[in-house]
Formats: structure tokens, C-alpha cells, sequence
């Protein structure tokens, strides 16, 4: 899930078109792009689209981000936009393990009353003080948790912390990283909202892969290409992580722990990583599947 689209509810004629994208995920949003007077109507353009035949041909994952559980429009939302195909349900601002679980027992209800044979998981979006300062604590209270997202505008503009500060960026990134490492999930990285900035959006991509997020939101398709290319490995990677997990099968069979690949001293959290690169090189198609 190299590059996520982001997608208003309200904004219909745009809903095939994100398909037809080279996004590898689309965030379908109830949320902030959603004038109030709208959120009515905007959910029950997104529940049409989601239950008809465009929406299930193509191989993208289909996230929704609905809206925070301390507004009226949480429960329908849940309610409606559940179905077949939906893979999670983005869930903004949780402050509390109770939150998690009341939403993950929400998103279970809907699904059983909608016919849908696998409930959607749980995308979490860390954004404010307290749920980056307790994001294990958020991601460990329910299984069907898989990622944690940073969303650095509403963590930083009420605070008065300037956007492109690169220590609180920098700092933010590490602690939700660490947060997804402690509960075994993964980590998504949020927007860069000033879509002209080419220069700055490259940056904060490569700055979050190199904290180890798996990709970032994009809200204009033209930020799309950028993403897929900086989150996805490159070739030298590549060979080095085969490399790697090649003289791993050796050392396995040699009773050795440590060891050098190409100068470099080897041990089980290097083997991890490679065997990590190894995995999404062949989902993406860049080595071929043993």
C-alpha cells in the first residue's frame, strides 16, 4: 500500500475515476471533506458506490475514514458504508482503548447485519497528544487493528507547530512507528497538503519510508507516482535482501548466528528486513514468486 487517494464522499463523479488510478489504496473520506450539512448525503453516495458493480473490479484496497465516535455521525456511518469489499474503516481521533474496541465491536455488528463475510479492519489515525502517547496502548486493544496513521496537521496546527518543523516531524514519525512496532502493525504516514510542492512531498516520503512507514496518503493524483516510487524497493535493495536472505538459509544450516554479507555483519533483525523487502518486492511484481 505504497500511495493511498484520498477521496471525498461528497464528490461522486470522482469515485471511478480513483479507481481507474495508479493509487494502490483509496481513502474514501466522511470525515473533514465533508461539510456538515452534507455528511447525510455524502454517506449515502458512498454506500451506492460501494455496493455497485464498478466499485468491485479492480485490485485496490478500499478504506473508509468515517467520522470520530464523539459526533452523531459515527454510528450510520459505520452502519452504512460496511459492505463486501471494504477493507478497513479509518478511524479518526481515538483516545481511548474503549474507543478502539467500541468501534471494532460497531464495525462487527454492521457486517453481520450487511451480509459481509470478513469484517473490515482498522486503520487508527494517530492525531492528537494523547493517542500519539498511547498509540500501543490503542493498537493492542482489539485484533482487528492493522495500521496506525499520523496525521500531522490536526496534531500540529492547534499547537502552533509549523507543518514543515523537521524535528517534531521527524519526532512524530519515530513515536508512531515505534507504536506499530510494540503492536505488531504497520505504520502509514498522512498528507502533505500543499500539492504544488513537489520537492517538499518527495522529502517527507523518503523521510517516512526511512522511519519505516509502508506509504502516504495522497490527496491529487498527480502526488501518486512520487509515492509508489519512493515506498517501493529499489533494485539494489533488492538484490542485497535476496543476498541476505540466501546466506541466512546457509548460516540455518551451518548452526550460525551472526555473519558478513558483503562486509556488512549479519543477524536475525538484518534477516527480518530483508525478508521483509523480499515479500513486498514479489506483491509488487519486481521478483518473481518461488
Amino acid at each position: 500500500m505504497r500511495s493511498k487517494l484520498f477521496v471525498p464522499g461528497s464528490r461522486p463523479e470522482l469515485f471511478e475515476k480513483a479507481l481507474a488510478s495508479a493509487a494502490d489504496s483509496l481513502s474514501f473520506d466522511l470525515e473533514d471533506a465533508v461539510a456538515e450539512p452534507r455528511k447525510d448525503e455524502a454517506r449515502g453516495l458512498l454506500r451506492d458506490f460501494l455496493v455497485s458493480d464498478a466499485s468491485r473490479v479492480h485490485a485496490k484496497t478500499i478504506i473508509v475514514r468515517v467520522n470520530a465516535m464523539d459526533t452523531p455521525h459515527f454510528t450510520q456511518d459505520v452502519a452504512e458504508v460496511v459492505r463486501e469489499g471494504v477493507h478497513l474503516i479509518n478511524l479518526p481521533k481515538p483516545e481511548s482503548a474503549e474507543h478502539v474496541v467500541i468501534a471494532a465491536n460497531a464495525i462487527a455488528d454492521a457486517a453481520r447485519a450487511n451480509g459481509v463475510a470478513q469484517a473490515p479492519g482498522l486503520l487508527l489515525n494517530m492525531e492528537t497528544p494523547k493517542s500519539l502517547r498511547i498509540g500501543a496502548a490503542l493498537a493492542q486493544a482489539h485484533p482487528s487493528v492493522k495500521g496506525l496513521q499520523l496525521g500531522l496537521g490536526d496534531l500540529f496546527e492547534p499547537y502552533g507547530i509549523h507543518r514543515r518543523e523537521l524535528s517534531a516531524i521527524s519526532q512524530a514519525l519515530f513515536a508512531v512507528r515505534m507504536a506499530a512496532a510494540e503492536a505488531d502493525v504497520w505504520a502509514y504516514d498522512g498528507a502533505f497538503a500543499n500539492i504544488k510542492d513537489v520537492d517538499g512531498f518527495r522529502a517527507e516520503c523518503e523521510l517516512s519510508r526511512r522511519m519505516g512507514f509502508v506509504g502516504k496518503t495522497c490527496i491529487h493524483p498527480s502526488q501518486i507516482a512520487i509515492a509508489n516510487e519512493v515506498f517501493q524497493p529499489s533494485q539494489k535493495e533488492i538484490d542485497d535482501a535476496l543476498k541476505v536472505v540466501e546466506a541466512a538459509r546457509d548460516a540455518d544450516q551451518n548452526a550460525l548466528g551472526a555473519y558478513v554479507v558483503d562486509g556488512k555483519m549479519i543477524d536475525k533483525p538484518f534477516v527480518l528486513r530483508a525478508e521483509a523487502i523480499v515479500k513486498s518486492a514479489k506483491a509488487l511484481g519486481l521478483i518473481a514468486s518461488s
